[in-house]
């Protein structure tokens, strides 16, 4: 992997930086397996579109994906039936934590965005409808997106997420009852808590975005959606990525990015680039404390920015 002049020296001034800053956050401890993480790893990598990738620190150290996922997963489903995805989830920032159970009551089970998680819930049932297994496609996208064969699930992670998932399996039969969960819940739940599972490292994860950098181009020059869909996924990440703190993320960032409580975030620059950091301290949002700081200096060192 070739270094460049342009985004090394970026990378390692920022990892200085951040290797300087007080204060990571804490790691996901409602999720077990996930709680033993070390807040001060930090990994960062940025692919051209060409797959050329750079990186920084524990930039190839595998790691939890979790939320990161759902990007790949709303992207596969747009690409399988297009606008009608829209009737079974909104694209409106939801305002309320990431698992919250308030605004389903008194929207008809509909869930705000496609990256909370019962919006999420709603894509993997789609998925796994359309294809007869949600989690095989995730994972074979994923691994021609990103160039490793060996991308695979955590099935510790997957069982200690299942274990202590109630607050989701709440989620999926309260929307069950309204009809916009089509498969059984306890197959969805599987699906869903191996989905977030997936095992990735920073280069892996910012490869396999670059599709959203190519305006909807794989990286075997295919279509997977088109330039309006691909604009439209980067427009719920921009508004939706990073839970009820997208605001501050526009306002700090100002790029589209999806965190996951894994401590990664991927992020992009569409026809420039696309990124992914990692670090397993979270604030209390679910957000990477490092990699929202290491994406805004990204951004003000290089002006690279979609404002």
């Amino acid at each position: 992997m070739a270094l460049s002049p342009s985004f090394q020296p970026v990378l390692e001034r920022i990892a200085a930086d951040i290797a300087a800053a007080p204060g990571r956050g804490r790691p996901a401890d409602y999720i077990p397996a996930l709680a033993e993480a070390d807040p001060r790893r930090f990994g960062m990598a940025v692919a051209e579109p060409d797959g050329t990738v750079y990186g920084v620190g524990d930039w190839q150290q595998p790691f939890s994906a979790q939320s990161i996922t759902k990007v790949f997963t709303l992207a596969l489903v747009l690409s399988l039936e297009g606008e009608a995805l829209w009737e079974h989830v909104g694209r409106e920032p939801s305002g309320n934590p990431f698992n919250s159970l308030v605004q389903l009551e008194y929207e008809h089970g509909i869930p705000r965005n496609p990256f909370i998680n019962a919006g999420a819930l709603v894509v993997t049932d789609r998925l796994h409808t359309l294809t007869g297994d949600a989690c095989g496609t995730l994972r074979e996208f994923m691994r021609a997106e990103s160039g490793c064969p060996g991308l695979a699930f955590d099935e510790r992670v997957a069982a200690s997420e299942s274990a202590s998932g109630d607050r989701n399996a709440a989620l999926a039969h309260f929307m069950a009852s309204y009809r916009h969960i089509t498969n059984p819940v306890p197959e969805l739940l599987s699906q869903y808590f191996r989905q977030c599972a997936l095992e990735a490292s920073c280069a892996d994860l910012a490869r396999a975005a670059g599709f959203l950098a190519r305006h909807g181009i794989r990286a075997d020059g295919s279509a997977l959606l088109t330039r309006i869909e691909a604009k439209r996924v980067n427009a719920v990440m921009l508004t939706c990525g990073t839970y009820d703190a997208a605001g501050d993320f526009a306002y700090r960032v100002g790029l589209p990015g999806k965190s996951g409580v894994g401590g990664g975030i991927i992020a992009v620059v569409p026809g420039r680039c696309s990124l992914c950091v990692w670090s397993p301290g979270l604030d209390e949002r679910g957000n990477s404390v490092a990699g929202v700081a290491a994406l805004d200096r990204f951004t003000t060192l290089t002006g690279l920015s979609v404002f």
